[in-house]
């Protein structure tokens, strides 16, 4: 079974350029080639879904050259004259909010997602300057707005309302989400999007990682029994008394 949407926490650049004597914003540039793996690599199997987690708002307090970097990177990834992901069936998509943004990388992101709006192969949805908890924090202070202008009636309220003005409310939840770098932890990366997601965590320093990590990941998440909170639809003959699922 093939997961609708993969999402990847990319970790591991600073460490890995660090490890060989090198500074961190090398990690970052040789991580670009590993993104370029990981889209061919979803393109190639069919995902059609794959959201990266680029630069957290957390990020943002990194040294400034660090976050330059890394920005300058993106914006370069942006230039569909250059860049060879855009000769592909490719649409982007953009999470993030705009505060602390350059204005120059701003119109770039809303250029080249124009651009791509009809294509259909893949959806890459960049998260950058990214929250999980400032999304949804966005999402329930317009629905705050329009209780208190009567506009909706607060007892009426559901998750899908709250769902509907998060930052890319059409694309389907996560079904896998995989991080590299040897943490096991999600970090504030699409937590209302992965509540049912998948985890895999790898070992593996992002520029290490080429399309057949992500193909294993996704062998992974084949072979794993999705209940969403249901009991199995063949017990095991033993089942162990209290075991949460």
């Amino acid at each position: 079974l093939l997961p609708r949407h993969v999402a990847i926490i990319m970790d591991g650049n600073g460490r890995w350029a660090t490890h060989r004597g090198r500074p961190r914003t090398a990690g970052h540039a040789v991580g670009q080639q590993a993104v370029r793996e990981a889209v061919y690599g979803a393109l190639e199997i069919g995902v059609p879904c794959l959201s990266l987690y680029a630069l957290s708002t957390e990020n943002r307090t990194r040294p400034a050259d660090e976050v330059g970097a890394i920005l300058h990177l993106f914006r370069a990834g942006l230039d569909m004259e250059t860049e060879e992901l855009w000769q592909q069936d490719i649409r982007l998509r953009w999470s993030g909010t705009p505060e602390g943004m350059p204005a120059d990388l701003l119109r770039s992101l809303r250029r080249t997602e124009h651009a791509t709006r009809n294509r259909n192969a893949l959806t890459l949805n960049m998260c950058v300057n990214y929250g999980g908890r400032e999304e949804i924090t966005r999402a329930a202070r317009v629905l705050a707005r329009q209780a208190a202008d009567g506009s909706i009636d607060p007892e009426t309220l559901t998750s899908h309302h709250l769902a509907a003005h998060l930052h890319q409310p059409d694309l389907p939840e996560v079904d896998l989400l995989i991080r590299t770098g040897g943490e096991m932890r999600t970090s504030n990366f699409l937590p209302w999007q992965s509540t049912y997601a998948e985890l895999v965590f790898l070992d593996t320093l992002w520029p290490d990682t080429d399309r057949t990590h992500l193909w294993r990941a996704v062998d992974t998440y084949a072979c794993r029994d999705r209940r969403f909170g249901g009991a199995r639809s063949s017990p095991d003959p033993v089942d162990e008394p209290g075991v949460p699922g």
